[in-house]
């Protein structure tokens, strides 16, 4: 099922807002699953690059911070 916002895009809305950052989180990390899968395929391939793994382990690092500051950010629930 896709990602979809139902209702008018409203930039001051705090679910709105947050709903981007989540969306902005998921394209993240598709583009860190897509780009470190290629490059670990193509150093499989006998291609070798020393600092693949620490780059991997930075851009996962900071993907974690970017899931951390999505989920901080959160807009509490209206009663």
């Amino acid at each position: 099922m896709p990602i979809r916002w139902y209702g008018p895009a409203d930039p001051a809305d705090p679910t709105y807002r947050h709903f981007e950052r989540i969306v902005n989180l998921t394209l993240h990390a598709g583009l860190f699953a897509a780009v470190n899968s290629g490059l670990w395929f193509f150093q499989g391939m006998r291609h070798p690059w020393s600092h693949l793994g620490w780059m991997t382990a930075g851009w996962a690092g900071l993907l974690v911070l970017h899931g951390t500051v999505v989920v901080l950010q959160r807009p509490q629930p209206q009663p």
